[in-house]
């Protein structure tokens, strides 16, 4: 949807993230009541880039860019899950943070999921594998093919998921987040 064209008047636009740092997953999605279809849904690439540095800014340049295309109401994205490279978790958590920035610099609200949370609310089955997920998600928007890369489906999910949770959840903040995935995965956590 492009500026030109005009919303329905309660047509609400989703942008769900999967925050990455090789490959990050974005999807946006329509709805109207309890009625919701794809708008558009794919990857960044990010490889290619060679520093960390400039990926984050890469991420930053393309999620405003699909912002500013599609005017999203809001955006939601998966928390970052706890893992034993720690190194990994604090570059995940940086661009999981320049999403964030991109959407809050164009006054969007913001709400995480954690993985739990989003693969519950789609399959019914919390700790479902990508590809159930991917599944699931094949048959509620009848999709004739999935995509090559689930980190596509992963960000339809959290779309869907935000959807399905709306006016039921909060808009929470970064420690509300992690709090509930510590809650929902305390056999995660090494003492």
């Amino acid at each position: 949807m492009s500026k030109e064209e005009k919303k329905e008047p309660n047509e609400k636009i989703i942008l769900g993230i999967d925050p990455g740092t090789n490959v990050m997953g974005y999807a946006l999605v329509t709805t109207e009541g309890k009625k919701y279809k794809i708008l558009q849904y794919g990857v960044i690439h990010l490889k290619k880039y060679e520093t960390h540095e400039l990926k984050l800014k890469k991420i930053f340049e393309r999620v405003t860019g699909i912002i500013d295309e599609f005017l999203p109401d809001t955006m939601a994205l998966e928390a970052p899950f706890y893992g034993a490279n720690v190194q990994s978790m604090l570059k995940l958590g940086r661009a999981q943070g320049v999403a964030m920035a991109a959407a809050l610099a164009r006054e969007i609200p913001i709400t995480e999921y954690s993985p739990k949370k989003v693969k519950q609310s789609v399959t019914g089955n919390g700790n479902a594998s990508k590809e159930q997920v991917a599944a699931m998600l094949q048959t509620l928007f009848n999709l004739t093919e999935l995509p090559k890369m689930l980190d596509a489906t992963d960000a339809l999910a959290v779309a869907l998921c935000h959807h399905f949770h709306e006016g039921r959840v909060q808009t929470r903040g970064r420690n509300e987040g992690w709090k509930s995935f510590i809650e929902d995965n305390p056999n995660r956590i090494k003492k």
